[in-house]
């Protein structure tokens, strides 16, 4: 779901998230210059504007707390008109941007701290790989304010980098001080080490991988979490916390992921599982039973992502079968019917260019029971179904611009809040917990 959704249309960033400081970093490793500045903010996908005036960057501070990238000494700007040097930082004193190159030396998910002030509530974004060929745009922090006239400290987990050079712009909007930018390692990226491919010619269905959830604790051989709030692609407000039985937990046979409103500092809090760094797949039949949660405001999700995904360049290209995705608006208040999407996502149709190809079916009962959802993924086609009932093909296979699904592709089992889909339409404030419960998850080959 980066991930990676159903979704018609591109929207602005309109809602943004205080975050406090935050005092113990890990890890280290980026090579750092520094930035630019120029008109345009925003989470669209169109093409930025080329960089007016440019300045060599030549200045980074290595510590035990990350890479630190001092402001004022900026790669390009497009002029004095958005932002000036200062001793310590830069001065923003309007819609602008600053750019810079950052080299990251490993692969993994990240800290972003900007520290700075401001007189209003300034806001700054982080935008990564700004030469990419395709035109999109990156926002991976999600958008940060800027609330205190002294200089803090604000910050998003999770934001992945790929283990290159970055080109990156810093974005800010509103008169305000920063002074830095930290990038710190908290968890390198992990391979998987066991694929397992199926056959797909047969008459029978022979069971080759599931997780039944029984007992009472996860199993780690199976499974590990994504963690952090940057957004994840589609401007959603949870934090994903790591093995947190308030979040993650096995009760009654089931996989509970709780998402809680106003948790442990945190807007939101909710898990993300997935399979990466463990298992992946290529071809089968995959099926989980689940029971969606109900309210305005939730994003519930069993998909699939390419187990070449690094960071945010990798997709589309890796691939993206959303086998059961559920928005909390659709879901009937009175009857608990709701509606099942399935969708995959691709280079050469996905949703962030309006042209993915999706299929939906209206479910009875979706929020009042549990319902199977499974796809049946072949050399040539995607099937998707309800409760055994076909009702989504996916059959373009010319080329690998359609076709990325001859690569492997990991379980992701997860529950949004807000964002670009969930939040379309708004959230009930009056809800303070939604919990999506799968009973079991299941991969089939042919015999």
């Amino acid at each position: 779901m980066k991930s990676f959704t159903e979704m018609f249309f591109f929207e602005e960033i309109t809602y943004s998230i205080m975050h406090h400081i935050y005092k113990t970093v890990l890890g280290f490793f980026i090579l750092g210059f520094i930035v630019s500045c120029s008109n345009g903010s925003g989470n669209d996908d169109t093409q930025r504007e080329p960089q007016g005036n440019t300045e060599e960057a030549s200045d980074y501070k290595e510590t035990s707390n990350g890479i630190i990238i001092e402001l004022e000494n900026f790669k390009a700007s497009s002029g004095d008109s958005a932002v000036t040097k200062t001793e310590t930082g830069i001065k923003a004193n309007e819609k602008g941007w600053v750019s810079f190159d950052a080299t990251f030396e490993t692969a993994g998910r990240y800290r972003v701290e900007v520290v700075g002030s401001s007189v209003a509530k300034g806001k700054v974004w982080v935008e990564d790989y700004i030469d990419n060929k395709d035109g999109r745009t990156y926002n991976v922090t999600g958008t940060l304010v800027i609330n205190s006239t002294e200089s803090k400290t604000y910050k998003v987990e999770g934001s992945p980098f790929n283990a290159v050079t970055h080109q990156m712009k810093l974005h800010f909007e509103g008169e305000m001080d920063l002074d830095k930018l930290v990038f710190t390692l908290m968890r390198k990226h992990q391979e998987t080490p066991v694929l397992l491919t199926q056959n797909m010619e047969g008459t029978e269905w022979e069971l080759v991988w599931s997780d039944e959830f029984d007992g009472t604790t996860l199993d780690t051989t199976k499974w590990i979490y994504d963690i952090g709030d940057w957004g994840w692609g589609n401007n959603e407000l949870q934090y994903y916390t790591d093995a947190r039985t308030e979040n993650t937990r096995l009760e009654d046979g089931n996989l509970v992921i709780e998402a809680r409103k106003n948790d442990i500092s945190e807007e939101w809090t909710s898990a993300r599982l997935t399979t990466r760094g463990k298992v992946t797949f290529l071809y089968g039949k995959i099926e989980f039973k689940a029971l969606v949660p109900r309210e305005k405001g939730n994003w519930a999700a069993g998909w699939t992502l390419g187990d070449s995904y690094v960071d945010e360049l990798s997709w589309p290209y890796c691939g993206e079968i959303d086998i059961m995705e559920s928005v909390g608006y659709e879901v009937d208040d009175e009857t608990g019917d709701g509606i099942a999407h399935a969708t995959v996502h691709t280079p050469a149709y996905y949703f962030k260019i309006n042209n993915q190809i999706s299929s939906t079916k209206e479910v009875k009962n979706i929020a009042n029971e549990f319902h199977t959802y499974g796809v049946e993924w072949t050399p040539t086609e995607v099937r998707g179904y309800v409760d055994g009932e076909q009702y989504y093909l996916y059959d373009k296979n010319a080329n690998d611009l359609e076709w990325p699904f001859n690569q492997p592709q990991n379980i992701i089992l997860n529950l949004a809040m807000g964002g670009g889909w969930g939040g379309a339409m708004g959230m009930d404030t009056t809800v303070t917990s939604q919990k999506l419960l799968i009973d079991y998850v299941r991969v089939y080959g042919r015999k």
